[in-house]
């Protein structure tokens, strides 16, 4: 790959942020990263103007069903390629291929597709699978498909985790149908992170299952008891407990904005990890579409059940940044943090994502101080590019 110069941006590097900074790419890593302009470049360099732009690590989307008409449960590789090429146009530079509630059949047929997928150069990298559900409360199922819930079983996840190669990463599920908790330890041992949700779970069951293993929460407020006076349940533990992270989808439909204010003010920029939850519609015109085999309503700003439930997103991760940018107190620091640096170290991933350093991998985005997306390196070649729209 040809190597690339960015020069002269706001780098908002590990170390801190440079201004008027450098960044090297070759070979897809990050090369240098300094404040002054690197020294002997080959002619061959590509150079990149940064001024008066932003560059930062790559956002991490750790739970996205589908974009752009394809959807994970598809479960084809051209279904993963459509999500890859276009999730860095919207600053998405690697994903989690999140299934849904089904069948074991159509789950097994996804979770091998994400195996066997030949990441191409240019697009968002699958780091793995999230495996959301079937391991949930009925009574919170929410937009999974309530007749295929069923129990922990950790002979099943043992045989769906050899059909994904080992890259199941997340699993969501109730904690409360792991009484005595052994579903939660083998996973947790294993490396897997265990996030509780679809849940009716409250404290007291949290603060249990957070002994147990459980260190995240799926989608904070949504399939889950709201705080209440006598008990504060899953989203006053993710408030109290600090070895939780919590998801948050930041549309301000899921979350509505005054809520986003206090989780912001509880919760911080330390272990929020930003998510889109979005569905095949998102990049597409409204209209009748499809999750799990449920149709589906989209509409200009949301998609809907036909009860009404909400089912899914079509949320772009640099907008639901940009909502959480807009809150008093919030910089540009604190979306990398919720939106890059977190999710990577959740995942394991931090050695190589999450932050802009000397040896990491070059998954860059270029933006302006809206956080509107101008360019977007994958591994160290151009994904997006807004001169072209698209590659």
């Amino acid at each position: 790959m040809q190597p690339i110069l960015i020069s002269g941006a706001r780098v908002h590097a590990e170390e801190g942020v440079l201004e008027g900074g450098y960044v090297l790419v070759r070979d897809g890593k990050i090369a240098g990263v300094s404040g002054a302009r690197p020294e002997g470049l080959s002619e061959d360099v590509q150079e990149i103007d940064g001024s008066s732009l932003n560059v930062l690590p790559g956002f991490i989307d750790s739970h996205i069903h589908g974009a752009d008409g394809a959807d994970v449960m598809d479960a084809t590789e051209e279904a993963l390629d459509s999500m890859a090429r276009f999730l860095p146009g919207e600053g998405t530079t690697s994903f989690l291929a999140t299934t849904i509630t089904q069948s074991h059949e159509s789950i097994g047929n996804a979770l091998r597709n994400v195996a066997e997928y030949p990441n191409g150069p240019g697009q968002a990298e699958v780091l793995g699978v999230h495996l959301e559900g079937p391991f949930v409360e009925k009574k919170r199922a929410g937009a999974q498909p309530a007749a295929y819930i069923t129990e922990p079983d950790a002979e099943l996840f043992r045989k769906w985790q050899e059909m994904a190669g080992g890259r199941i990463k997340v699993v969501t599920m109730a904690p409360e149908h792991d009484l005595d908790g052994a579903f939660i330890r083998e996973l947790a041992e294993s490396g897997v992170v265990v996030s509780a949700g679809h849940t009716d779970t409250g404290f007291a069951g949290m603060e249990e299952a957070a002994a147990q293993g459980v260190s995240q929460v799926t989608h904070l407020c949504n399939a889950m008891p709201g705080i209440h006076h006598r008990d504060v349940g899953v989203v006053g533990a993710a408030f109290l407990l600090d070895a939780l992270k919590a998801e948050l989808i930041a549309d301000g439909i899921h979350v509505d904005k005054e809520m986003l204010r206090l989780i912001w003010r509880n919760i911080g920029p330390e272990r929020l990890i930003l998510i889109t939850d979005s569905m095949r519609a998102k990049g597409l015109s409204p209209g009748d579409y499809e999750l799990g085999g449920q149709p589906v309503k989209v509409t200009e700003d949301r998609a809907e059940l036909a009860d009404g439930t909400l089912a899914g997103s079509i949320l772009k991760m640099n907008d639901g940044a940009r909502r959480m940018l807009g809150f008093n107190g919030v910089t540009i620091e604190d979306i990398v943090k919720m939106a890059s640096w977190n999710p990577a170290r959740q995942l394991g991933v931090d050695d190589r994502k999450g932050s802009i350093r000397e040896g990491k991998d070059a998954d860059l985005i270029l933006m302006d101080d809206d956080l509107n997306i101008r360019l977007t390196l994958c591994r160290g070649k151009v994904a997006f590019d807004i001169e072209q729209k698209t590659l």
